[in-house]
């Protein structure tokens, strides 16, 4: 895959159209695995991404295509094997582990600090913003999306924000692993049209949460996390 291409036309495609300042985090998407033995670092990177402000919303998706060896990942998902395909789509490429995809216009190798912060900062620049916020309403969550242009899918991401996992087979046989912000589950809540809409929903697997608005051409345009972490949480083994 010819990365710094694929950056580079997304981008460009980015900066023709309107954009107000980003007022929102760049979300970054690693797709990864327990059991790829190239993932590590990427994930150390997410770590320390997670922990260097709120500017920048960083969320591993466990992917399962990983799963036929050895170990199974406690965390792999469906929905992120069928996430991470799509953006393959979108970008013309394989899917691969790690991978990172910023803003939903970019991927690179998730491994590649330099290129991962160059990518970010360019995000930062030509990023469109559509106010969202996600807050507890009783024990529900209430996801609020402001007026904007264009139209999109509202996504409701539950995540865990650390994990310690020891790993006994497979490539990273013997290896503990310090993974961050490990995404639990991925909810539609619904379409989004340009009007101010509010969309009501239960609170998802994972101790936390964070709210997506996705253009139809896998832009992200608002991104929220939630103030605090759900009480449903509160007590429950993981």
């Amino acid at each position: 895959m010819k990365i710094v291409a694929l950056i580079s036309a997304a981008l460009m495609l980015a900066a023709v159209r309107p954009a107000a300042a980003l007022e929102r985090p760049v979300v970054v998407e690693l797709f990864t695995s327990q059991s790829c033995s190239s993932c590590p670092p990427a994930e150390a990177l997410i770590g320390r991404l997670a922990h260097e402000g709120a500017d920048v919303l960083p969320l591993a998706f466990h992917v399962t295509y990983w799963n036929h060896l050895d170990w199974r990942d406690p965390y792999s998902l469906p929905a992120a094997t069928a996430r991470q395909n799509e953006y393959a789509t979108r970008f013309g490429g394989p899917t691969y582990t790690p991978q990172a995809v910023i803003d939903g216009q970019a991927g690179l190798v998730g491994s590649d600090e330099a290129g991962l912060r160059a990518a970010i900062a360019q995000a930062r620049g030509i990023g469109t913003a559509v106010r969202v916020t996600l807050a507890r309403d009783g024990s529900r969550l209430s996801a609020r999306v402001g007026a904007g242009s264009g139209a999109g899918r509202v996504l409701l991401i539950g995540f865990d924000p650390s994990h310690t996992s020891r790993v006994l087979r497979g490539e990273n046989a013997g290896r503990t692993l310090e993974q961050a912000n490990v995404v639990r589950a991925i909810q539609d809540l619904g379409p989004w049209s340009g009007s101010a809409a509010t969309f009501e929903a239960a609170a998802p697997a994972g101790e936390t949460a964070a709210l997506l608005l996705q253009a139809e051409d896998g832009r992200i345009l608002g991104a929220a996390r939630l103030g605090n972490r759900l009480a449903a949480a509160e007590g429950s083994p993981r």
